[in-house]
């Protein structure tokens, strides 16, 4: 009977289905690292989630859905965006199988921008100059969907819970471009967009008849927006500009045309933003702090109620520039701070995560991100069976690359 063990454990060795060696214990970036380490201050698994020698890879922006469903035990999959050989075609959109890590390049088109994708329909929407495609993530089928007038200067930004409609924003007139080109730094534009209160417009995109709609219009920079991942009809967008000036977090229902604000200050300095939806769309979830860099919570707004019926405070150093929440809202991610960031943590650069005690927030650290470049925000991701977070950094030589730590720790 030994034997016979001892031959069957050779056997999958030799399949690469039993790790002979553990995986080493060691720091985390500053150096070309392996496919798999243990990070030696958590004692948690991290991998190279997409492993494509020669390229660069970003995952999606933290509050855009990034993962496709696949039935039969096939593995899951992950939309993200990756460099390709020729360098004018900018970079174009990928999938990793989360189970297998085989990655498939979707898309061709030159320059694309968009991170949207619809579980509902196995699709990702992106947009090369003014035409807008979809691409199937399950066959690598691409499909046209509409294209702007090149006077209009349109970009998608969000596809709704059905896949029925995209959303878009523009500004009026050149003076936005204008302002971008000649002040390119974020703190350079920053004030001077908002100050210059531009008119700008939403739109609903139709994807079945191609039918543009203006929704509406205010002269307040609207900006980040984000279809519910539950309610086709629900659209959040927010007043984009310095935070403690502004009452930031809107919803307006694409049918009705109901604008609501979500979020409405009540102190002096006080700051909200960085919203987000939890993945069954039951609330609307959002960075809180009163005041502004003193103290710190993440709160949430219950989508049928609208009230504010969470609100969970955590210290400087576990303030993150992003989080993220699980399917059931017992559990979350921030992706952390250097001290630059409005928190000015001496010691916040890690991946956390997070669960509820009373009203704070108890955090552990998953990943330590000091040879971490934060000017790449890592915005964090929830994998579909909540074992991993994803997210993206750059601590391997100042290349910027997808990551998973697992939560369960070795």
């Amino acid at each position: 009977m030994r034997k016979k063990i001892i031959l069957l454990a050779f056997a999958l060795a030799q399949a690469g289905l039993l790790s002979v060696k553990a995986q080493e214990a060691m720091e985390t970036g500053g150096k070309s690292m392996p496919d798999e380490w243990i990070d030696k201050d958590t004692g948690h698994k991290v991998i190279r989630l997409v492993r494509r020698p020669g390229t660069t890879n970003g995952s999606f922006y933290f509050n855009n859905y990034c993962f496709i469903p696949q039935k039969g035990g096939k593995g899951d999959l992950m939309v993200f965006s990756g460099s390709v050989a020729d360098k004018t075609m900018g970079n174009q959109l990928f999938t990793v199988n989360l189970k297998t890590l085989e990655t498939k390049q979707l898309t061709n088109h030159a320059k694309i921008a968009g991170e949207m994708v619809c579980p509902k329909t196995n699709e990702a929407f992106y947009q090369s100059g003014d035409s807008v495609f979809a691409v199937n993530a399950l066959t690598g089928k691409n499909r046209f969907v509409y294209a702007f007038d090149p006077a209009f200067k349109g970009r998608v930004a969000t596809v709704n819970a059905d896949g029925t409609y995209l959303a878009c924003v523009k500004a009026t007139g050149e003076l936005e471009r204008e302002i971008h080109a000649k002040y390119p730094e974020k703190s350079q534009y920053f004030n001077r967009i908002y100050d210059a209160h531009i008119e700008h417009l939403l739109y609903t995109l139709n994807i079945k008849t191609g039918e543009l709609k203006e929704i509406h219009k205010e002269n307040e920079w609207t900006n980040h927006l984000l279809f519910s991942p539950v309610d086709p009809d629900v659209l959040s967008y927010c007043h984009e500009g310095p935070w403690e000036k502004n009452d930031r977090i809107w919803n307006i229902n694409i049918k009705t045309l109901d604008n609501q604000l979500m979020h409405k200050r009540t102190m002096v300095n006080e700051i909200a933003g960085h919203e987000f939806f939890g993945i069954g769309g039951q609330r609307e979830w959002f960075d809180l702090q009163k005041p502004k860099g003193k103290t710190f919570f993440l709160a949430a707004i219950n989508m049928k109620t609208g009230k504010e019926d969470r609100v969970y405070e955590m210290d400087r150093n576990e303030w993150s520039i992003h989080f993220n929440v699980t399917k059931d809202e017992q559990t979350f991610a921030g992706d952390g701070g250097d001290p630059g960031q409005v928190a000015k943590a001496p010691d916040g650069e890690w991946i956390y995560l997070f669960k509820p005690n009373g009203d704070r927030l108890k955090s552990e650290k998953l990943v330590m991100m000091k040879n971490h470049n934060y000017k790449l925000e890592p915005n964090v991701h929830f994998s579909p069976d909540e074992k991993w977070i994803i997210f993206r950094a750059n601590f391997e030589n100042g290349i910027e690359q997808v990551y998973a730590v697992e939560i369960a720790k070795h």
